[in-house]
């Protein structure tokens, strides 16, 4: 009886392996993945440049169903009453029962969309969970969550109370973990929807004056962005995220604020504003920056030395900002 031999081939289940797991296979794994980001990167860039010139599309958010956080007054108001225009469902909360009344009022006299409003703190995790909880059975699910609601106390660190430091945090930054929690979900589920944070230019660069306030909103769009980076590894990219950081506004949140250089960094008017952030959210904008000096001032951030960088905070009046702040110590 003849005996067989076997002998190993070199490309072996075990060979390829080592090969693969060589230098030579990690060195052009390099050199792809390089050109990829080179190609893709030269693509993006164009891509945002024709987009600069060209007026993006807008979608339709006809039957969509909008959240709005303190939209008893302000800003919130007015983006209730900016979808309710364009025929959206609107779920408005809000700490003031008068506040979110006043607003369905001026909701149904300029519309007929549908409208609910529900009181709700949130600053208070369960409060937020019980009232999400009861929006979803009466309403419905969210498809349009807008974080809005926000808080300032206005005073330097050492002099802020800690029951105001906490509640600042609560507010602008904590509640959004909440609500996220809530809706996100269902949007995750129908791979649809949009999560909006008004959050300020506090939470690009720090104020003084506004220790509290710069840390919340910081963690506002840190908070923001790292969602948007999880659900764009999920491959959830019909939920899109928007992230608006605007300058002082006038809606009385910061009366008695001042600048220094009203042309370069002017009060904002809120209906400019909301007309900016209804545009952001219809053409799906990442990130949107009021005015649009910001956008120069976060690039000078970044690479100027730091002893200048203060220099021109000190020029621009960053300083003293908040020296003449009285506020009116309700919601934006």
């Amino acid at each position: 009886m003849g005996r067989s031999h076997h002998t190993s081939s070199p490309l072996s289940a075990a060979g390829i392996s080592s090969i693969q797991a060589g230098p030579l296979f990690h060195t052009m794994n390099f050199l792809l993945e390089t050109l990829q980001v080179f190609f893709l990167s030269f693509y993006y860039i164009l891509e945002a440049f024709v987009k600069w010139f060209l007026p993006s599309k807008k979608k339709n958010v006809v039957g969509e169903t909008v959240l709005v956080t303190g939209a008893g007054s302000g800003i919130g108001r007015l983006m209730a009453l900016e979808f309710a225009a364009r025929w959206a469902t609107l779920v408005l909360w809000d700490i003031s029962k008068e506040g979110i009344r006043e607003t369905a009022k001026l909701v149904k006299e300029r519309s007929s969309a549908r409208v609910h409003t529900y009181v709700c703190d949130c600053s208070d995790k369960d409060d937020v969970y019980r009232v999400a909880d009861q929006v979803k059975r009466e309403v419905g699910d969210i498809s349009i969550l807008i974080n809005n609601a926000g808080i300032v106390t206005g005073k330097k660190f050492m002099d802020a109370p800690d029951n105001l430091i906490v509640k600042t945090v609560e507010v602008n930054a904590m509640a959004h973990f909440w609500t996220y929690k809530a809706f996100l979900p269902a949007m995750v589920a129908n791979n649809h929807g949009h999560l909006v944070s008004i959050a300020s230019s506090a939470g690009l660069i720090g104020v003084t004056g506004l220790a509290d306030y710069c840390a919340s909103k910081f963690a506002a769009v840190g908070f923001a962005e790292s969602v948007a980076l999880e659900l764009q590894a999920m491959g959830k990219v019909g939920i899109k995220t928007t992230i608006v950081c605007p300058f002082f506004i006038n809606t009385g949140m910061f009366d008695g604020c001042s600048t220094k250089w009203p042309r370069l960094l002017p009060i904002l008017d809120p209906n400019y504003v909301v007309k900016k952030i209804m545009h952001a959210i219809l053409t799906d904008q990442v990130y949107l920056f009021l005015p649009r000096s910001l956008y120069v001032t976060m690039v000078l951030k970044n690479i100027l030395p730091t002893k200048l960088g203060v220099l021109l905070g000190q020029y621009l009046g960053a300083f003293n900002f908040m020296d003449s702040f009285k506020g009116h110590g309700k919601k934006d």
